[in-house]
């Protein structure tokens, strides 16, 4: 089934019943949403990025069906992909698991500053977190050159201003991809305000193999 940009949930392409990672402390239920505005050539989830409609849609009310007879023992639900704060009408899912009573944690690359602000300043959201991929510098790099180190230096600055405005509901995190030096992770983690902190994670490949010639998945 395509993608329908007047149908949010036609982006939902993965479904984790259960996980006690994705959101630390909490017991939560994870839907990842298709597509991205990056090409990260050591991407976790290259099919899910780049061609979810190669993947089985999840139904709205297999979604909704299963967090109304679950919400008794879960602690939250978490939204990734992909990238979700490019799905147009993002807000309107999350307005609707909110109606469940379960809070919404929000996975992004961070490059929509606005979308995720707007999230949080509506209430819609408890939590975001945001992948800080390396320091600016390197952005075209680890982004398979679709974003500029000004760019995310542009929305970061953004991103900034919006964790001083909602304190702890905003957390940053990198990970350590294939040639990300520590002098890298240092330069990364200086750029963050003094009330954060940089929450590093290691890297685990995904189901495809990436050629280091190309940096895009091997066929």
């Amino acid at each position: 089934m395509q993608l329908d940009a007047n149908d949010p949930w036609s982006f939902v392409r993965g479904f984790q019943p259960v996980s006690l990672c994705d959101w630390p402390g909490k017991v939560s239920l994870v839907l990842f949403f298709g597509s991205c505005n990056l090409r990260c050539p050591t991407c976790h989830n290259w099919d899910l990025a780049t061609n979810p409609e190669a993947l089985p849609l999840i139904p709205r009310e297999t979604i909704l069906a299963f967090l109304r007879s679950r919400r008794n023992w879960l602690d939250g639900v978490v939204i990734s992909g992909g990238e979700p704060a490019g799905i147009p009408g993002l807000k309107d899912v999350c307005a609707t698991i909110s109606e469940t009573g379960l809070p919404l944690k929000v996975d992004s690359n961070g490059l929509r500053p606005g979308v995720l602000h707007d999230l949080l300043d509506r209430d819609l959201v408890q939590k975001v977190a945001v992948d800080l991929k390396g320091p600016f510098a390197k952005y075209p790099e680890l982004t398979g050159e679709r974003c500029t180190s000004l760019q995310a230096e542009s929305a970061f600055a953004s991103l900034f201003e919006t964790a001083g405005q909602f304190g702890s509901r905003v957390s940053f995190r990198c990970t350590r991809v294939p040639g990300l030096t520590g002098a890298d992770i240092e330069a990364a983690t200086s750029c963050l305000p003094k009330t954060h902190d940089l929450v590093l994670q290691d890297y685990v490949p995904g189901r495809i193999e990436i050629s280091p010639a190309s940096g895009r998945p091997d066929a």
